[in-house]
């Protein structure tokens, strides 16, 4: 059985899933339908992991990590809090893959930076960093690091604009500044570059 986080009450999952021994599932995760966590990875408190996801060894998720349906987070992924993978997103951990060549100690790191999300049938492209609060669009693919707060749509993803922390698409004044509709939450834009002014 998985070990719980920080000893408090244990996680939950569906009868289906699978949740193989030598794993660290956090407190408040939740394990849906026919998923597979496999030994050696870190799932943090209050994740939610949907119908059909593999995680597979060495896989780290921060804590409130969502993953919607039918994504295979592979090793050599790590996310930090709060990340939202969206349904059918898709992960690579080799550049150059061959069937008949073994590359596993050739697998390139991806990281996501806290807050980022990952649009629905979105690809990620292994070896890069996906910056603070960006905002992947559905369907796009990845294929080099994304800023902070950038905006990133298409095949290959290029950057849109800029989106508040809330997910919501930030318009800057012509001092550099930007306020999120929702949460009122102020922005900066300085050489190319977003910051919240806290």
């Amino acid at each position: 059985m998985a070990e719980t986080v920080n000893n408090k009450p244990p996680f939950k999952a569906h009868p289906t899933a699978v949740v193989d021994a030598g794993c660290k599932i956090g407190n408040g995760t939740t394990i849906w339908h026919f998923s597979h966590v496999m030994p050696d990875c870190e799932i943090g408190e209050d994740c939610n992991l949907g119908q059909n996801v593999v995680v597979l060894p060495g896989v780290k998720l921060g804590n409130r990590v969502k993953v919607q349906n039918n994504v295979s987070i592979y090793t050599g992924v790590v996310c930090e809090d709060e990340v939202f993978l969206g349904p059918s997103m898709v992960f690579t951990n080799i550049t150059n893959p061959r069937s008949a060549i073994v590359r596993k100690h050739m697998y390139e790191p991806t990281l996501l930076k806290r807050g980022a999300s990952v649009g629905a049938n979105a690809t990620i492209v292994c070896g890069h960093t996906l910056g603070e609060y960006c905002f992947i669009g559905a369907g796009s693919v990845v294929t080099k690091d994304v800023k902070p707060y950038a905006l990133m749509v298409g095949n290959p993803a290029r950057q849109l604009g800029w989106m508040s922390e809330y997910g919501h698409r930030l318009k800057f004044n012509e001092e550099g500044i930007a306020e999120c509709p929702e949460s009122k939450q102020c922005y900066q834009l300085t050489h190319n570059e977003v910051k919240r002014i806290k």
